[in-house]
């Protein structure tokens, strides 16, 4: 990232903003007790168990498990980034998002230009309909089979013939609008020896003309629907075929998806997005209700991309022709694939029978038959080791060792992680050579090593120096009860002391604890919500999001208080413990020094006592 939004604005947001008016304007809440409840948005539920606390500003499904504050929210219901979820909360509270570079987006967005882009995307919808000459459009149109439910909701247009209908009629002779219709790539200047300029009188006269003439046109939108830039397709025999608008500070290919704000806006809950090739195959897929699909915008599937669609959905799919030229492109897509991929999402890859394209193959099969095609497309991993053995002999041990060599610059490409461990396995597999044995060749860091058993219960030793709670199987661990009180009850974090003191003890969450321990102190009246903000977009966000569910069996808050109390104690006693046993240690090994001396007897007086 080339920058962050402030803490303190996040914050700020989050205080302006009243999550039960957020969520009740989207999901009707009804008041139940101390919160209000509905059927949650996230799972399909007859009985309510979505419960909304106004004090906590903080929601909670108790069927699913979903849980968060107005940003997460937004995030999960509209689909929406953590950036573009502070934007709208903070449209709403009437604040100013900070001016700093984010998630490289442009910060030049001047709301003039997307009215003018709007403009002129209305102007092509009416000519769609209304311009004498568009009679051939409107039957390309008819011919594909589009209704005009599906022609408003991509609004396809039409650019009519003449080279300077967006000139006058858009820029209508104010050179600021012009200057602007330029910027964003609608007209294109002569350049000053007069090489392009064209045989129209109208044109000659003017150092502008339009980019597009005399094509149906698809308006490429941005994640609130705005206009941005336009695709054309022509439909004679002129050259090219398709136009995109060039590159803007509005418009950057590599990081748009068109149809994607159209998908969003079609499906509440996205279980899976198809990567296509054109305009017209989205927009026909859509026509037979697979309103799932976008297309990239001539360029190939980039990180930036897949990081947005995993952003949505756990399974992407890429469906390519199934020719040369469409295997290399889906390798392209898949090596593309490899840093986005996190666990529990899944690529796949889905290849057409010669001379089809998603536009035929729907038509053919319909809906349902075309997603039987798609239930065959082959899984990330065997699309991967099935190119890369075609060209390699897997009858010889060369041809083996060459597999490995050309797996190793993919595979190091991929997060550490499971992903990455079943893909090493299966070219194990493949290869015919142990574990132990590949990860070296592959110069991969091994995680072939025993792990400890969850949820044992543990004691300090003297002898053996071990350092960890006991505690029953089933039950949590005193860090985590002491969290979920911090996260319930903030003030108890007043009185707590120093959570620097803690700071060497070798317990499973002692980190996170100390954290939210200071966090506190510094703050003892933050909501639950503003809490869990500090840690929005890390993996421990889920994890303090349960806690903050957590049923209380006490709820005296007097004997929270002192609960609390004890386990602080108790961590105090076994950070005792610990240090007393690593003296010990060092006291048979290699004799202490005074200052040590003198600590081990203070800590056995105190440990003897207690």
């Amino acid at each position: 990232m080339a920058g962050t939004i402030p803490r303190e604005f996040i914050d700020e947001v989050l205080a302006y903003t009243d999550i039960v008016e957020l969520i009740d304007s989207r999901v009707p809440l009804k008041r139940s007790g101390g919160n209000h409840m509905a059927c949650c948005p996230f799972h399909g539920e007859k009985t309510p168990s979505f419960s909304v606390s106004q004090p906590k500003q903080f929601y909670h499904c108790f069927g699913c498990g979903a849980s968060g504050d107005a940003i997460r929210f937004l995030m999960e219901y509209e689909h929406q980034s953590f950036v573009e979820a502070i934007e709208e909360l903070a449209q709403m509270a009437g604040l100013q998002v900070p001016k700093v570079a984010y998630n490289n987006e442009p910060q030049k967005q001047a709301p003039e230009q997307f009215e003018l882009l709007d403009q002129v995307s209305n102007y092509y919808q009416h000519q769609l309909n209304h311009h004498p000459k568009s009679q051939q459009v409107q039957e390309y149109v008819k011919q594909r089979g589009l209704s005009p439910e599906v022609i408003k909701t991509f609004g396809l247009g039409f650019s009519p013939p003449g080279w300077d209908n967006v000139l006058n009629i858009i820029g209508a002779g104010d050179q600021k609008k012009i200057q602007a219709l330029f910027d964003t790539g609608m007209l294109i200047k002569r350049d000053e020896d007069g090489s392009n300029k064209s045989s129209n009188s109208s044109s000659s006269r003017s150092p502008w003309y339009d980019r597009f003439r005399e094509r149906l046109m698809f308006p490429i939108r941005d994640r609130r629907g705005r206009t941005i830039a336009f695709g054309g397709r022509i439909l004679g025999d002129g050259k090219p075929k398709y136009l995109n608008s060039p590159e803007t500070h509005l418009f950057h290919k590599g990081q748009e998806l068109y149809g994607l704000f159209e998908l969003k806006q079609a499906l509440r809950k996205i279980e899976r997005i198809l990567v296509v090739e054109g305009y017209m195959d989205v927009v026909s897929l859509a026509q037979f209700n697979v309103n799932y699909s976008v297309a990239t915008l001539g360029t190939a599937t980039t990180a930036e991309h897949l990081q947005k669609l995993f952003r949505l959905c756990d399974d992407v799919f890429f469906c390519f022709d199934g020719d040369r030229a469409g295997r290399d492109a889906a390798w392209r897509a898949m090596n593309n694939a490899l840093p986005a991929i996190k666990p529990g999402k899944q690529a796949r890859f889905m290849f057409l029978p010669d001379g089809e394209d998603p536009d035929t193959l729907v038509r053919q099969k319909g809906k349902a038959g075309f997603e039987a095609e798609m239930d065959k497309a082959m899984t990330f991993s065997e699309f991967f080791f099935d190119n890369l053995m075609q060209q390699v002999n897997m009858e010889s041990l060369d041809g083996r060792s060459k597999l490995i060599d050309l797996s190793k610059p993919y595979l190091e490409k991929i997060q550490e992680g499971a992903f990455q461990t079943l893909m090493i396995a299966r070219l194990s597999e493949l290869a015919e050579i142990d574990l132990g044995s590949l990860y070296p060749l592959l110069g991969i860091k091994s995680d072939l090593r025993a792990s400890t058993a969850k949820g044992k219960s543990k004691s300090f030793n003297n002898n053996t120096g071990q350092a960890s709670f006991s505690h029953t199987p089933n039950g949590p661990s005193p860090v985590k009860k002491a969290m979920t009180y911090l996260l319930q009850h903030p003030h108890l974090a007043e009185k707590a002391g120093d959570p620097g003191r803690f700071a060497s003890l070798e317990v499973a969450d002692m980190g996170i604890f100390m954290q939210l321990l200071d966090l506190l102190q510094n703050d003892p009246h933050l909501t639950t919500a503003r809490i869990l903000a500090n840690w929005q977009n890390s993996e421990q966000h889920q994890f303090l999001s349960r806690l903050a569910v957590e049923p209380l069996l006490i709820k005296d808050e007097q004997a929270i208080r002192c609960e609390f109390n004890e386990i602080l104690q108790l961590l105090t006693r076994q950070n005792q413990q610990q240090r007393f046993t690593q003296l010990q240690r060092k006291e048979l090994q290699n004799g202490l020094n005074t200052l040590e001396k003198s600590e081990y007897l203070q800590l056995l007086l105190i440990l003897k006592s207690g």
